[in-house]
């Protein structure tokens, strides 16, 4: 009895045996074949949250990061600026503030408007690395003869973010030039790649602020390729001057210091005459606030103009020239032809002796009425003060005493505010300060170049 139960189990234990072999063979056969023909392994691109992703295809195992766990990007600011006649170029700084993540592909829109309405929209696609701010630049936008008076720059959801190889710190700028100012300017610059990985498709961009941090202009500009440990020397053109709005002391000047010799700036008396004595002094200290880069010439008017000294970058000559200034006898019964004066200052500012480099401005002193030419005086001075702004020579005018016109002397100066009433000689020199003040700002002008290319990401 004993051994007939043994023999059971021995043969219902081998048939627990037999049936496991065999299901444990038809498993593997069904999971081989479920493997070979219908498995696919997780990916990064199937659209599916599988593995060890945070989100559908980002995350974790992936490259790719999810934009939930992304900050998103601001924009900061957005202007234009006159390009050439009928097209503005639009330049906005985009902060974003994640240390890792950024975008190869942040889609923009910028839009121009005045005050009928939007002139235009320009889209398209940037660059945007990370932890830090980035310029987003759009050239030449047809404006079909429109002035915008403001532009929007909007941003929207980034898609696709990826971690950075590399930060601002691959690229160092140095060397920056600007030159041809007043003419067609060009800032030179040195852009220099600190890693020794090679860097393709280089964009670089280049914004000029004033020393409040106003941006004033842009440009663009692209390097091919750039070595690692290696530099290159990039170029930025403007078909139009700058001079005239980058008022910094980045940008030399050259000044024609205009002064009314006619026979009224002697009317006080007294010995020394006054108030002439007075307005030499008050002009001499002027000149001595110059720069060393600056350059001055003196003009005086009464019936007739004359350019008593061209322009010159010493201002210990002009300081004497301007001390030794007196009025002519034959002049006390002349006339005041302020028109001619502003010509004579025109034809010496765009004389070859007229740094390319520097603005140019004219500071011109009367105590008394236009009076010639015989017609139309006034009319004459106004065309001609018309003629600087066509060549942008920036006007100041101080009128001095009671006698003056201060509306005539407002249409002289470029701007109104740019016309000073002098009520008497002991307000000159706080008046050629503010003058001066307003021709070179306190702190120089901030020059941003800024490059930023794609091959920084890392690959998906």
């Amino acid at each position: 009895m004993i051994q007939l139960e043994g023999v059971r189990m021995w043969a219902f234990w081998r048939r627990v045996q037999y049936g496991t072999g065999y299901f444990l063979t038809l498993t593997s056969v069904i999971l081989g074949v479920y493997f070979y023909f219908f498995y696919e392994a997780p990916t990064c691109f199937d659209t599916k949250m599988n593995g060890q992703e945070l989100a559908v295809d980002c995350g974790g195992v992936c490259t790719r990061i999810c934009a939930f766990t992304v900050r998103p990007p601001s924009v900061l600011w957005a202007k234009s600026f006159p390009a050439n006649v009928g097209q503005f170029n639009a330049v906005g700084y985009v902060e974003n503030s994640n240390e890792l993540a950024g975008t190869p592909a942040l889609r923009y829109t910028f839009t121009l408007t005045d005050d009928a309405g939007v002139i235009t929209t320009k889209s398209g696609t940037t660059i945007l690395p990370p932890d830090s701010t980035y310029p987003v630049f759009e050239g030449r936008i047809d404006t079909a003869g429109r002035t915008p008076t403001e532009t929007i720059l909007t941003i929207e959801p980034a898609d696709l973010w990826l971690p950075y190889a590399y930060g601002r710190a691959q690229f160092r700028t140095s060397d920056l030039a600007l030159t041809g100012a007043d003419a067609r300017p060009r800032l030179g610059a040195r852009i220099e790649n600190n890693e020794l990985t090679a860097a393709q498709n280089i964009e670089v961009v280049a914004t000029i602020f004033d020393a409040r941090g106003n941006p004033l202009t842009a440009s663009q500009t692209f390097i091919p390729s750039l070595d690692g440990r290696s530099s290159k020397d990039v170029t930025f053109t403007w078909p139009r001057p700058i001079a005239k709005t980058l008022r910094s002391c980045e940008v030399p000047t050259d000044v024609v210091v205009a002064i009314d010799l006619s026979g009224s700036m002697n009317n006080d008396g007294a010995n020394p005459p006054e108030p002439v004595s007075s307005v030499l002094k008050a002009a001499e200290a002027f000149v001595g606030q110059l720069r060393s880069q600056d350059r001055v010439s003196v003009v005086t008017f009464a019936t007739n103009a004359r350019i008593d000294l061209p322009l010159t970058i010493d201002t210990t000559v002009a300081k004497s020239e301007i001390k030794s200034l007196v009025i002519d006898p034959k002049e006390e019964r002349g006339s005041t032809n302020t028109g001619d004066a502003l010509v004579k200052a025109q034809s010496e500012l765009n004389s070859t002796r007229h740094n390319p480099d520097a603005r140019s401005v004219v500071v011109l002193l009367t105590d008394g009425l236009a009076t010639a030419p015989d017609e139309e005086p006034e009319a004459f001075a106004i065309e001609a003060a018309t003629k600087l702004r066509t060549d942008d020579i920036s006007v100041f005018t101080i009128g001095l005493g009671e006698a003056v016109n201060m509306d005539f002397l407002r249409q002289l100066a470029t701007v109104p505010e740019q016309a000073y009433l002098a009520a008497n000689t002991g307000t000159l020199a706080n008046i050629y300060s503010s003058i001066t003040d307003a021709i070179c700002e306190d702190g120089a002008a901030r020059i941003d170049v800024i490059p930023k290319t794609k091959n920084n990401f890392a690959p998906l």
